[in-house]
């Protein structure tokens, strides 16, 4: 599988939401506001009195989440039967699900359950597209808390390839709704650090 910046995810994202009829509004908002004006955000997309599905929020009251069974259950959610994102199960040393957010320019997010929680993790680009790294690392800090549910980190890929990646956690034994939440919250706050950190990237053509 070909890998492509953030960049790239980012301009098809931003025009399927044009070609959808959405418009874009900057806001200011206080820090602990984050989180509810991502759902007022995502219930806006909807058409006026749509309301999300309850059953996505009922809790996991059984055992934890393995690959297999969030790979079914997945499959029974509206982000998945709307067509919003499709499911592939990677089989492996280590099993995980290959998630495309198709209303995020079929931005690939990778989902691996192990040890207890479940990781969810994007590719954003090369470390050598950064061109200050000192600098960089210092920015992704500093705005850490800006990003909900999110964290940067580099990863070393087999073929020697260095990259940065967004990722984020929760446990094993979360409920189904809380997973799809963590899928949508990151696919978001890829493209939303792609706008945030783009002076300090070049080359995201690709």
């Amino acid at each position: 599988m070909e890998r492509k910046s953030s960049a790239y995810y980012q301009r098809l994202h931003r025009q399927r939401l044009r070609d959808k009829g959405l418009i874009k509004k900057e806001l200011w908002v206080l820090p602990e506001y984050t989180d509810d004006l991502l759902a007022v955000e995502k219930q806006m997309r909807q058409p006026r009195g749509a309301q999300p599905l309850i059953q996505e929020g009922i809790m996991n009251m059984n055992a934890p989440w393995t690959i297999d069974s969030l790979y079914q259950a997945l499959q029974s959610t509206e982000l998945v039967r709307s067509g919003q994102a499709t499911l592939e199960l990677l089989n492996g040393s280590e099993a995980s699900l290959l998630i495309t957010m198709r209303e995020y320019g079929d931005l690939p997010l990778f989902l691996a359950a192990a040890g207890g929680q479940i990781v969810i993790e994007s590719y954003l680009w090369p470390v050598s597209y950064v061109r200050d790294h000192a600098a960089f690392n210092e920015q992704v800090l500093r705005t850490q808390k800006v990003f909900p549910l999110a964290t940067v980190g580099i990863e070393s890929f087999a073929n020697g390839e260095a990259a940065y990646i967004v990722f984020g956690a929760l446990s094993a034994s979360s409920s189904l709704g809380n997973v799809v939440y963590e899928i949508e919250t990151l696919s978001d706050n890829v493209i939303q650090m792609t706008e945030a950190f783009a002076a300090a990237v070049h080359n995201t053509a690709a």
